[in-house]
């Protein structure tokens, strides 16, 4: 075993969503596709047809579980039948790390079904980061977590929300799902720089990275995952694997879901901005497909 095993994440390349209405082309045509992402949630059932297609994927595909429940930002103890519930997909998934939300969503034991974004204090980067290492050591695989998109902050902060982010993985010894499209919406809504936000995180311990399309309003941005990628969300994503390097990525599209072959192909433009990542880092830094994101 590593010396430090929950650091051990890997390029596994481009990978979209396993949604309900592929299954029935992805399970007869058998796409190439590097890696499926799944919501947790969706599988911690006993059985039924959710398990049944599960299984199936997992014979010829790679799986990484995403979770949208774990609140890590909640003052609530954790659900230990939850996690009970998780561990045992976990163990049937293999994946190699489980992502989950820097958020909050439950008071007392009330679930908002809600990705809140959180007062970035140093008090709750604490306890966040200890809720991090609790569940990491319980399902024994590593674990990152994600930046929500937001449109409401919070008077009480103590930081920018990339150095709550900083703070909180660096005490929880934990990788970043770093959502490009995220930082896009909160910094449109907020008004923030959000090249400022990818040059202020910890670079070596971004694991993984989401692109999605959002819904633009008057006044906000939200991040709806129901169109293509924007342009400034691709720059966005070019600048953040040159500077955190070529880690895995995932498009997400979770409403007015189109073909396979058009989520997938929006998928693969990503493509363009790796290979000219790669080109110019190479020679730096010799990072190639299959490295570990973390051991730098």
């Amino acid at each position: 075993m590593p010396a430090n095993p929950f650091n051990a994440f890997t390029d596994y390349g481009i990978g979209i969503g396993l949604r309900v209405p592929h299954y029935q082309h992805i399970l007869t045509r058998k796409p190439v596709v590097d890696w499926f992402e799944i919501i947790s949630e969706n599988f911690m059932v006993d059985g039924g047809r959710p398990l049944e297609v599960l299984d199936q994927i997992l014979e010829q595909y790679q799986v990484v579980q995403h979770g949208v429940s774990l609140y890590f930002g909640s003052a609530d103890p954790f659900d230990r039948a939850h996690l009970k519930r998780l561990k045992t997909l976990v163990k049937r998934t293999r994946t190699p790390w489980l992502s989950d939300h820097l958020c909050w969503g439950s008071v007392d034991g009330t679930y908002t079904h809600d990705l809140l974004p959180m007062p970035y204090t140093f008090a709750a980067a604490r306890r966040t980061a200890e809720k991090i290492r609790q569940v990491r050591d319980y399902l024994e695989i590593p674990v990152c977590v994600e930046n929500v998109s937001s449109y409401v902050e919070f008077h009480v902060s103590e930081m920018t929300e990339w150095e709550f982010l900083t703070e909180v993985v660096e005490r929880a010894d934990c990788g970043i799902l770093l959502d490009v499209n995220n930082i896009y919406v909160s910094s449109r809504n907020h008004g923030f720089n959000p090249y400022d936000y990818v040059d202020g995180v910890p670079h070596h311990r971004v694991a993984q990275m989401h692109i999605a399309g959002h819904t633009k309003f008057e006044q906000y941005i939200l991040d709806t995952h129901d169109h293509p990628v924007i342009d400034p969300v691709w720059k966005l994503y070019a600048h953040a694997i040159r500077r955190c390097g070529v880690t895995a990525t995932l498009l997400e599209w979770d409403d007015k879901i189109p073909s396979f072959g058009e989520v997938h192909g929006e998928a693969l433009k990503a493509h363009e901005f790796i290979d000219g990542a790669r080109a110019a880092q190479a020679p730096r830094r010799g990072r190639t497909a299959g490295s570990s994101a973390l051991a730098r």
